[in-house]
């Protein structure tokens, strides 16, 4: 990792942000792509103090042209591009018919069209040069649509459809270049504190939660082994699609009985808070919101099955130790009778 080059999309905050602070740690240059002024300095700060080389570029990801310009400023200050990450993402949190068409287009433009436009820039570079990869930060909600988030599950779910298209692309060309996904659980970042919200009630992340820095260790994980098509970060990521694929229609019933409260504090909806679907919430005036959210007391800082997914042995070990555990309690039942 020492002296590569990676580009982070929605790097300012939350799980970009996490992701920032590991890969600097391993010695990279770290291109960092978001539109908040104060949460781009701090983010790129964060990287220099922790032995990376910053290079904070404004950039709006629904905008192809400003895409691919921070791609030519990353190669101009650091040469070419080895692992570019998508992540950077908006949403509105309401039911369907209550966003406006001008919303849900803004949400898809960057949830969705940011994923395709960094895509494109990056296999631009890559592809010619036969090496490159890039990690696609995904959601369970791209498996398993929820209420109340129709627009960002629409997208999601479009990431999921055009990444798969794109690899078997690349795998018919014989190319070496990679796409991975990691698909994520509910994450503690800032997103609650800036989305765009008609409930009557503070949105909050469905339990449970985890700490942006074990979604950020998948990310980096994925870098480093890229030929997975994808990941699962929390047992929770993997119940939910595992649960959709066996009983879609329980799931239906269960997710409209309880989705609507699950995603709801019992604090009322502050007024005053400003979102960032049209503009920054980091500035102005300047605010930087870091790598968490407000739910810390509830988050969790490890996840067993993502760092099982990092030690492939270990879940062979493990799964054979549960077999041979099953075998011993059929022998000792059998013993007994």
């Amino acid at each position: 990792m020492d002296q590569q080059t990676v580009v982070i999309t929605g790097a300012s905050a939350g799980i970009g942000r996490a992701t920032a602070r590991l890969f600097a740690e391993r010695g990279a240059n770290v291109v960092l792509l978001a539109r908040g002024i104060a949460g781009l300095e701090a983010a790129a700060a964060d990287v220099e103090e922790r032995g990376g080389q910053a290079l904070a570029v404004p950039t709006d990801v629904a905008d192809q042209t400003q895409v691919d310009a921070a791609a030519v400023a990353a190669e101009e200050a650091f040469g070419p591009i080895d692992i570019w990450v998508n992540n950077a993402f908006t949403s509105v949190f309401a039911p369907f018919m209550e966003i406006e068409p001008d919303e849900y287009q803004r949400v898809t433009e960057v949830s969705y069209l940011g994923f395709v436009h960094g895509t494109r820039v990056a296999l631009q570079r890559m592809i010619p040069r036969d090496v490159g990869v890039i990690v696609q930060v995904g959601s369970a909600l791209g498996d398993r649509a929820i209420p109340l988030q129709s627009a960002y599950c629409g997208a999601k779910h479009a990431v999921n459809g055009f990444t798969s298209s794109v690899r078997t692309e690349l795998m018919h060309q014989g190319s070496h270049v990679h796409v991975t996904v990691v698909q994520m659980p509910a994450v503690n970042t800032p997103q609650f504190s800036w989305v765009l919200s008609r409930l009557p009630k503070y949105p909050r992340p469905v339990p449970p939660i985890y700490q942006p820095e074990v979604a950020a260790r998948a990310v980096v994980n994925a870098a480093d082994h890229p030929h997975r098509k994808q990941y699962y970060v929390g047992a929770s990521t993997a119940a939910t699609i595992l649960a959709n694929k066996l009983a879609p229609a329980l799931l239906d019933r269960y997710l409209a009985r309880t989705g609507y409260a699950s995603q709801q504090t019992g604090a009322g909806e502050p007024g005053t808070r400003k979102p960032n679907l049209w503009h920054p919430a980091d500035g102005p005036p300047e605010h930087d919101y870091g790598a968490h959210g407000t739910f810390d007391e509830r988050s969790h800082s490890r996840s067993a099955q993502a760092a099982l997914a990092r030690h492939p042995g270990l879940v062979l070990a493990g799964a054979t130790g549960a077999v041979a555990m099953g075998l011993g309690a059929v022998i000792r039942r059998r013993g007994l009778r």
